[in-house]
């Protein structure tokens, strides 16, 4: 994997490249991770592309844009769920992953505060617990209203869900505030939703045995489980809660972090019984290893441990900045690794024809969850680790999310171990497979050139078209796109729109007598087609699924260019070059895009 080009080193016009390829990326990963509940980063992919952001923003602030990823928290929320604007905003948290930052935090503190060395500075820690981030507003002690994080300051209403919880009391225990230690008329209870690891093993036996998908891993399940629209699912999920913090408050309710919890404990809110409150760095990391050790014997899922200032006066003085509190921060956990055996590598094909190499593994454990397949990115990652079939290999789940390859243990190379001969025709349909097919020689990924004619490009495409932030068709998601696209009534996206026609004249039976559809469903979903007829002119860009144009880019083009009709004109401007080449106008998009940023 090629090393990025330090900082320094870049031209303004390399930077300005830079930070709106990372701003898209981010944005999408967000996309997944919070909307669909499916990652699509590791935690360390993903915080690697926010460092890089922030060291281009810091070193060419005057291309720092208004609404860059630096300054947004999460998602926006889904359409399915009625939104909620947080009466404070939920932010995220800052990261640092070493022992020696946990100083830094504490000496940045300090100087903010202007301590004196001797000033006592208390800190909280606590296990920064993975699962899906949770407002409760409480009301005279009444629960009124539930919602997630969203994208910090609107959220979903998922109310009726989290009323299924037992770890969630619909009346606060003891008094109002009229009283010594009673609750405020009006305060927002801010926690996570988790499930447990017996929990979440006991689900997937359950889905499995019924015939349904399993979970990847618990942090999935949960946010699944409470993104339901029908709240009957979720009472049958086992979720629980831990409270943490609060947002917006009628009247002071503590003094310190130590005493609100303490308070959420006494009022029937759940707490985590590791929160420990330390004076010092050293009394900080002796919490924080003494925490990863235990990791395994928790029962739920953490992936490191929050550090808070405990006095709230000094947490109001030292207030926000950007996107995360000053007085609080997140130390991530290193990934969990174990040695295992690889296989094979399968090549996957995706939407943009990239051949995406997959590891199948000897099943291991890994972090409480048995590992089977991590990927290994690309042919020069392979290149780079040196991996041969039979290999003994080091796996992490980094970020606890989607396994990867690490490094090679060369010196338990079995004798009958073998390089991996990277294709260069397509496993699909069999195209050729080559690097910068498109005129791309930054592209470092090996690509099949079968375009819609390669099956496994074409349902690809066809999911991306009917997905929530595209055309997003109820009923038709990727298990129907699959059924069709094989029945071979559905190859590209106009097939869609002419639904029924195709089935008869492929001589197939109505829709409606279709295993798994009924004469209910198949209207709906032929309802639902008609319905996506009208779109946006953005959500048509980004359904196309042109590389490099995603949601974000998608939303300038339509802005700039204002119709189709338009983009159209300067799509063949761009291609009077290559003036039969069709295809290759079609990929001037993201050029035309790049090259109107300034006038946006």
């Amino acid at each position: 994997m090629t090393e990025p080009k330090p900082v320094s080193k870049l031209s303004k016009p390399q930077a300005e490249r830079e930070l709106a390829q990372l701003a898209q990326a981010i944005r999408e990963a967000d996309a997944a991770y919070y909307q669909s509940d499916a990652p699509s980063l590791t935690d360390a992919d993903y915080d690697a592309l926010r460092r890089r952001l922030l060291e281009i923003e810091a070193a060419f602030p005057e291309l720092k844009q208004a609404d860059s990823p630096s300054e947004t928290v999460g998602a926006a929320p889904s359409s399915g769920f009625g939104k909620v604007e947080h009466l404070k905003p939920m932010l995220s948290l800052d990261n640092m992953f070493s022992d020696e930052e946990v100083g830094e935090f504490l000496t940045r503190v300090r100087r903010f505060l202007n301590l004196k060395t001797d000033d006592e500075l208390g800190v909280t820690a606590e296990p920064k617990i993975d699962g899906l981030s949770c407002s409760l507003l409480y009301e005279d002690g009444v629960l009124v209203r539930a919602a997630t994080r969203g994208d910090g300051s609107v959220g979903e209403d998922v109310t009726r869900n989290v009323r299924t919880l037992d770890d969630v009391p619909e009346k606060l225990k003891g008094s109002d505030s009229s009283k010594k230690g009673g609750w405020p008329a009006r305060i927002e209870v801010r926690g996570e939703v988790y499930m447990s690891h017996a929990d979440f093993a006991e689900l997937n036996a359950r889905e499995a045995a019924a015939g349904r998908k399993t979970f990847a891993n618990p942090r999935n399940a949960a946010a699944g489980s409470l993104r339901q629209l029908d709240p009957e699912i979720t009472r049958n999920r086992p979720l629980r809660f831990f409270a943490y913090t609060w947002g917006d408050v009628s009247e002071p309710f503590a003094e310190t972090q130590t005493g609100a919890v303490a308070a959420f404990k006494k009022w029937g809110l759940p707490v985590n019984p590791a929160m420990q409150r330390a004076a010092s760095a050293e009394e900080l990391l002796a919490v924080y290893h003494g925490i990863e050790e235990r990791r395994a014997g928790l029962g739920y899922d953490i992936d490191g441990v929050v550090y808070k200032i405990d006095r709230l006066d000094w947490q109001e003085r030292l207030g926000f900045v950007s996107r995360s509190p000053r007085w609080a921060m997140a130390h991530k956990f290193p990934a969990e690794q174990a040695m295992t055996q690889l296989l094979g590598i399968d090549i996957q094909v995706g939407r943009t024809g990239k051949l995406a190499p997959v590891a199948r593994l000897q099943p291991v454990t890994v972090g409480g969850v048995v590992v089977s397949n991590a990927t290994l990115h690309n042919e020069d990652q392979i290149a780079r680790l040196g991996v041969w079939i039979k290999d003994w290999v080091v796996v992490q789940r980094a970020g606890d999310v989607i396994p990867q390859i690490v490094r090679v243990v060369e010196e338990k190379r079995p004798k009958d171990a073998f390089p991996f001969k990277y294709p260069d025709h397509c496993p699909v349909c069999g195209s050729s497979a080559v690097r910068g097919a498109r005129g791309d020689d930054t592209d470092v990924d090996r690509r099949c050139t079968g375009g819609l004619t390669c099956p496994a490009q074409a349902v690809e495409r066809l999911k991306h078209f009917v997905s929530r932030r595209a055309f997003d068709i109820e009923g038709l998601g990727a298990k129907q796109i699959e059924l069709f696209h094989s029945e071979g009534v559905m190859s590209a996206p106009q097939d869609i729109f002419n639904l029924a026609d195709r089935i008869a004249k492929a001589g197939k039976p109505p829709l409606e007598e279709w295993e798994g559809f009924g004469e209910t469903s198949a209207a709906n979903l032929f309802a639902a087609i008609e319905k996506a007829r009208v779109q946006t002119f953005a959500r048509f860009l980004n359904a196309l699924g042109v590389r490099h144009v995603g949601e974000t880019s998608a939303l300038l083009i339509a802005k700039h260019f204002g119709s189709f009709d338009h983009l159209r004109e300067a799509m063949n401007r761009a291609g009077s070059e290559r003036p039969n080449d069709a295809f290759w106008r079609f990929e001037a998009i993201p050029r035309i895009a790049s090259k109107t940023r300034d006038e946006l």
